[in-house]
């Protein structure tokens, strides 16, 4: 179980990883302390994108896990005005641990077939669910007469969807994925049978 100096060293290495992000350090820093409300971290995890359309946009999530939440902030640019140039906005949500209802990871392999015991993934996808927000995936309902073309409606499948981070070897490099899978590790004992709080 972590002791009081490797909670302190993990608060610590979760502002270098902001500092390593380096978007917005201070910003998301100030808005976690808010959310943490003091309470030492355990465990972390920092995930910055970069999306390309009509501009370039950013993105930050932060995930850091205490002995009772799981704390979840989002930090996005905003397109400014005359008035504001540029502008950013930082979302933090705080859920008790006992709220989580799932903890999904799925590990792509690119070559499954020489995948040795305790090899890194290329890429890993955490995806954590709380029941705030959901993914509903439809398509055409079935019918077992192939001679049948009735309309027969939908069919979908809901899936918990509050928080999805993907992390690349590729992009990223294998350390960031040995970091998100060691994240995942924790956070999936810390929301095991009961909701059970860490110590």
């Amino acid at each position: 179980m972590p002791n009081t100096t490797s909670r302190e060293n993990q608060r610590a290495e979760l502002t270098a990883h902001l500092r390593r992000a380096g978007y917005y350090p201070d910003l998301v820093d100030d808005v976690l302390d808010v959310a943490l409300a003091d309470e030492p971290v355990l465990a972390h995890l920092v995930q910055a994108e970069t999306t390309f359309d009509d501009a370039v946009r950013r993105h930050l999530t932060v995930l850091a896990l205490t002995a009772t939440r799981l704390v979840a902030a989002h930090v996005d640019d905003h397109e400014g005005d005359a008035a504001h140039p540029s502008s950013a906005a930082a979302t933090t949500e705080a859920v008790p641990l006992h709220e989580v209802r799932s903890v999904a990871l799925t590990h792509i392999v690119a070559e499954p077939a020489q995948h040795g015991r305790g090899d890194i993934a290329s890429e890993l996808t955490l995806a954590i669910g709380w029941g705030a927000v959901s993914r509903i995936d439809l398509e055409p309902a079935q019918c077992p007469d192939p001679a049948c073309d009735a309309d027969h409606g939908l069919t979908g499948q809901l899936t918990p969807d509050d928080v999805v981070v993907r992390v690349s070897a590729a992009a990223e490099g294998r350390d960031a994925v040995r970091r998100a899978m060691a994240f995942a590790r924790v956070l999936s004992a810390a929301t095991g049978v009961g909701g059970r709080t860490v110590r």
